[in-house]
């Protein structure tokens, strides 16, 4: 009986560790961990603009030349590129959203709730229901 009890103890621990956090609780626990003020879309997108960059600025289908690293909430990257040409209609609606925001010479932060990332997806090393943090630079819109 105590085998029992102690398995069920056991599995029922696993599953509360393994339960995620709400992505907003998450990114404002991010926010203030890093001292950080952003603002947010109506759509749940948080972005921090360092610089704004010049007037030229991309639509959602442009093309555009980006230098970026891309984290987890917990400081893993996932992935990185100096030097990143892509249509904007091609990447997350996160970064369709947040890449409009910066003109040319145009750097800072979109931290990207899981509705606007990948969602329940696993891509590559990037877990289901993740939070992605981006920092980005807009070197040209093309």
């Amino acid at each position: 009986m105590n085998r029992i009890f102690l398995l069920c103890l056991a599995l029922i621990s696993l599953q509360l560790a393994s339960c995620s956090k709400d992505p907003e609780d998450e990114i404002q626990d991010y926010l203030d961990k890093n001292n950080l003020v952003a603002q947010k879309t109506d759509e749940g997108l948080y972005y921090i603009i360092e610089i704004p960059g010049n007037d030229t600025k991309p639509k959602v289908n442009s093309d555009i030349r980006v230098k970026y690293e891309g984290t987890l909430t917990n400081g893993t990257v996932f992935d990185e590129n100096e030097d990143f040409e892509v249509n904007l209609s091609n990447v997350i609606a996160g970064w369709r959203r947040g890449m409009v925001l910066f003109g040319e010479g145009g750097k800072g932060k979109l931290l990207i709730p899981p509705s606007l990332g990948y969602g329940d997806q696993q891509v590559g090393s990037i877990p289901p229901n993740s939070v992605l943090i981006f920092d980005v630079e807009l070197l040209e819109v093309l």
